[in-house]
């Protein structure tokens, strides 16, 4: 009865974003009130209808009700509660489900706080919000139902696929998808702009918290796939290029230029077609994710389904709101006249170099995760394109945007000085000099990599520090001091999330300069050295977890004689889907990590096992949390939120 319940308001919430995307649109289009008040309640019951059915299916999760499809194919009785309700989105159906739930909870959330948005704009956020629910929806219940019964269910399960039976998979699925969904606010907002015909300082003040929003979900869901792959695949990375990966980086790139975009567009009214036209591709590349993950046309350990009739209704979907969103935006050119105008140097110059930089790098990303797809329809040939490209021809833009980043954001609106500017970078760039030759020094490879990560990483955290130091004025120690406390949230967010990026590029470049590696077969009670550490393969067991089987070793790691941590690295076989999985043993430190893997047994005796140390790889996710971090700080600042943006427009207008 639950699930036929979940089946109904999936079908009722159909109807309600039918009505969501017509009257409200045509409402703003005739100025009728009382049909642009349709946008508020359908909005709302939309989300409500489909947070029940997404209820209803965790609950048949919960309880295992094997006559429903999607849950014998994923879930089984012996798997722990964790799991079963990460089984809800650990598939095709379920992950669509959550999908427009996140979709339809920021078109509530638009309702509930954007109450002194105008009418008119308010109307049609909320239609073209409809319109895109509307399409998965109607997706949803023509391909990829899943609420669909089985004739004669069986006692168990199929059990879910054992790579996403860990924490970091149960969480790392829903943030990527608020981050995916949260940006088709912000090409809703550019629509009705674009409709409404009228680009200006407030529209840039209101589309940035929605913008905020989306890039923070982005980067911890992100950081939680990285920190996954790192300690789950037993490879000792932590990004490999995958296109998936690559399908949730493109957006994070192309919101991170928006959002310094509409920057801009707020404070000096200019770069108003480009913001637009940042605001479409972002939500663009979201479905180019969606597309990648749900087609089949690329294979990948995170993609959910392999039917090309899915992959066409996809691109019929992104074909409608790309080439749909592309034409208005031609028409609606002479409306985006910007009208402040910039010398060469000024803060609005380094904004523009940060959204090419941003740009073009995800366009890069871009070719490099298409190409073996393009090749193979185009040219007949298959072709694989790995991390060698995307280091090689990636890389540049992120060093040119460490570089340029603390300038920048320390630079006058309008028209600067170039000198002025520098001079107080200069303790920061000795810094980081330093920070580069220290690096070079200490390594013992002389690679260049560790010292140029090492210098634009402390560039980067010592030019966010300045650039907040100078918000200080002079004065006092005690008089500075409270001028610190009392800054806006957003400058703290600024510089918090700068650090973050300046810490994770060092991290990254540390970690694959300095990295150690050991791959060799080792007999129970041997030793071998790690660097300057010593393992030794005490014993091997095999374990029985609740579902799975697991052999696992007792690997003692000493330095010096002296005992530094004792690890248990396992491998795993699920029986349900006769599948292992590797399980690293990891001494987490401040500064390096001690990283174990056991392999299978050699037929001459004794284990595979590789070791590695990876130096610095714990900053890289904590570079990532504070990006996202100074994000809910900016996020924060009542000058950001779109009540008050719109609340100052009001007031204004009434004036």
């Amino acid at each position: 009865m639950i699930v036929e319940f979940g089946h109904f308001t999936l079908i009722l919430a159909f109807m309600v974003a039918l009505v969501q995307t017509v009257l409200p649109l045509w409402g703003a289009h005739k100025r009728d009130a009382r049909l642009m008040a349709v946008a508020d309640p359908a909005a709302v019951i939309q989300f409500l209808l489909i947070a029940a059915s997404f209820a209803a299916l965790t609950y048949a999760f919960v309880t295992s009700d094997f006559s429903l499809k999607l849950v014998v194919a994923n879930s089984h009785t012996d798997k722990p509660m964790l799991y079963k309700v990460a089984g809800v989105w650990g598939n095709h159906e379920g992950s669509l489900l959550l999908w427009v739930l996140a979709l339809s909870g920021f078109g509530a959330c638009a309702v509930w706080f954007g109450g002194n948005l105008p009418a008119t704009l308010k109307a049609r956020v909320l239609g073209v919000q409809g319109s895109i629910g509307l399409a998965f929806l109607a997706f949803m219940l023509l391909t990829s139902n899943p609420f669909l019964r089985l004739a004669n269910p069986p006692m168990n399960g199929g059990d879910l696929n054992p790579l996403l039976q860990d924490p970091g998979l149960a969480f790392h699925p829903p943030f990527l998808y608020l981050g995916y969904v949260g940006l088709s606010m912000s090409f809703s907002f550019a629509i009705a702009a674009l409709l409404e015909g009228r680009v200006d300082a407030a529209w840039g003040r209101w589309v940035r918290p929605w913008t905020l929003a989306a890039w923070i979900f982005l980067t911890i869901g992100i950081a939680l796939g990285s920190w996954w792959a790192y300690y789950e695949l037993g490879w000792g990375g932590f990004w490999f290029w995958d296109p998936v990966e690559n399908a949730s980086f493109m957006p994070w790139l192309i919101a991170a230029a928006l959002l310094h975009s509409a920057i801009v567009v707020e404070k000096r009214e200019s770069l108003k077609a480009w913001t637009i036209l940042l605001a479409i591709l972002a939500f663009g590349f979201s479905l180019t994710g969606t597309f990648i993950v749900r087609s089949g046309v690329i294979t990948s350990v995170h993609a959910f389904a392999n039917d090309p009739a899915r992959g066409v209704f996809i691109l019929m979907i992104l074909a409608f709101f790309m080439g749909g969103a592309l034409t208005l935006f031609a028409f609606r050119a002479n409306v985006l006249e910007a009208r402040g105008v910039f010398s060469l140097i000024s803060r609005e110059t380094a904004l523009v170099t940060n959204n090419l930089l941003l740009a073009v790098s995800a366009l890069v990303v871009f070719v490099g995760t298409i190409w073996p797809l393009v090749a193979e329809l185009v040219f007949a040939r298959k072709l694989s394109v790995g991390a060698p490209f995307f280091d090689a021809a990636f890389s540049p833009f992120m060093v040119i945007l460490a570089i340029v980043l603390p300038v920048g954001a320390m630079l006058p609106w309008k028209r600067a000085e170039i000198r002025r500017t520098l001079r107080p970078l200069r303790g920061a760039l000795a810094l980081a000099v330093a920070a580069g030759l220290l690096a070079y020094a200490l390594q013992t490879g002389k690679s260049t990599l560790g010292p140029i990560g090492a210098a634009l990483g402390a560039w980067v955290v010592f030019g966010a520090l300045v650039d907040l130091g100078q918000r200080l004025g002079r004065g006092g120690l005690a008089e500075r001091m409270a001028r610190l406390a009392r800054l806006p949230r957003a400058d703290w967010g600024k510089a918090m999330a700068h650090s973050g990026l300046g810490i994770t590029l060092f991290a990254v470049a540390a970690m694959n300069a300095w990295s150690i590696e050991d791959i060799r077969v080792v007999k129970l009670g041997e030793s071998f050295a790690l660097g300057p550490y010593e393992v030794t393969l005490q014993a091997v067991n095999e374990v029985e977890g609740p579902n799975y089987s697991s052999t696992m070793a007792d690997m003692l790691i000493s330095l010096n004689g002296a005992e530094v941590a004792l690890l248990h690295p396992e491998k795993r076989v699920y029986p349900v889907q006769a599948m292992p999985t590797t399980e690293a043993a990891i001494d987490q430190g401040l500064f390096r990590d001690l990283y174990l893997v056991i392999g299978d047994p050699q037929d001459a005796g004794g284990y595979a096992v590789r070791g590695y140390i990876k130096p610095f790889a714990d900053w890289i996710w904590g570079g990532a949390l504070l990006m996202a971090l100074g994000g809910m700080f900016s996020l924060s600042d009542r000058r950001f939120r779109a009540a008050a943006g719109a609340r100052r427009t009001v007031a204004v207008a009434a004036e």
